[in-house]
């Protein structure tokens, strides 16, 4: 049965009372960032208090310029004292897809990702949307808020990140919501977080990833070493999805004590998500949408396949096993 949105306001709302201190918990990137805001709007004045928690080192520009320009407040998961809080959310994310995520016992979970989610007393997951962004404003509608012009720009511009400006995977239900939000956005504000400069250290990774990338066809290979932050390996991945001759884009990096694996790709022959799974499923976390996927290996159980420290080895490894799942056509 297809609940209507007034009906799925109604349930969520039935997991609150005025007493409860609410803690959100984020993978931090715009989807998440601005889905959170909308949470907490929603819970204004309905409960005695709400946090947002972020799982992740943040220092990708754009998630630096979205907090900073729209005054979300963060407090990092390693400084969050569960036992303060009665009632658990998280949005844009489901609990194991990170180990982070397992100390919390959650209540809520909102979400656009295909459902790997555990029992969980209220749960909204719609794999088919482009962003939970989308499924926010659903909510902020059925509850008659007009969303605050930073609201509704985090929100518009979550749509716009996680749809790729409606290249990627989208519904009508996409394409309304950022016909509402438009209505209510700053539009120079929307377009200085789109903007937000690359710190200049990130530069070493570009060309890093030039001078040693692998092209099998279609596809380009890089295994950047070690990196400072996994969010390199997204914005080198989107980088070289605008080179024409490009249909897939598969960055690698090691990052605390991890081997994280980033996929892009046209939407047009294989799914990303499905061959994440396929290849990287068995020895770590691995999953995603058609054409954006993601894959993170602990180092422990990595070594016992291949010689990570060497980093030809490890990318030939990594490429085995894609084109393994993938095929190569």
């Amino acid at each position: 049965m297809t609940l209507s949105a007034a009906e799925k306001l109604r349930r969520l709302y039935d997991q609150f009372i005025a007493d409860d201190h609410v803690l959100i918990v984020i993978n931090a990137d715009p989807d998440a960032i601005a889905s959170a805001m909308a949470i907490k709007r929603l819970l204004w004045r309905k409960v005695a208090g709400v946090t947002i928690s972020n799982i992740n080192v943040i220092k990708r520009p754009d998630n630096l310029a979205m907090i900073r320009l729209l005054g979300v407040n963060l407090v990092h998961e390693d400084k969050i004292d569960p036992s303060r809080f009665t009632r658990f959310v998280i949005v844009d994310s489901q609990p194991n897809h990170h180990e982070r995520f397992l100390k919390f016992n959650f209540d809520v979970v909102i979400d656009h990702h295909p459902n790997t989610s555990p029992s969980i007393p209220f749960e909204d997951i719609r794999p088919s949307y482009g962003a939970t962004a989308s499924m926010m404003t659903e909510y902020l509608r059925a509850a008659k808020i007009k969303p605050s012009t930073n609201l509704a720009t985090g929100l518009f511009y979550a749509i716009k990140t996680d749809t790729s400006n409606f290249e990627r995977q989208t519904l009508i239900e996409d394409v309304r919501a950022f016909q509402f939000l438009f209505r209510h956005i700053n539009i120079h504000l929307a377009q200085k977080i789109e903007r937000s400069e690359i710190p200049i250290d990130f530069l070493k990774y570009f060309k890093a990833a030039l001078i040693s990338m692998k092209r099998r066809k279609g596809r380009v290979y890089v295994h950047l070493g070690n990196i400072s932050n996994p969010d390199v390996c997204v914005l080198i991945a989107d980088f070289f999805m605008r080179v024409s001759s490009v249909t897939w884009s598969i960055i690698s990096g090691l990052y605390a004590h991890k081997l994280i694996i980033v996929f892009r790709n046209d939407g047009i022959r294989k799914d990303a998500g499905k061959v994440a799974k396929g290849s990287f499923g068995n020895i770590g976390s691995a999953g995603g949408h058609k054409n954006m996927a993601r894959s993170e290996i602990p180092i422990a159980d990595l070594q016992d396949h291949v010689d990570y420290e060497n980093e030809q080895k490890l990318l030939k490894w990594v490429i085995h096993q894609i084109e393994k799942n993938a095929g190569k056509k």
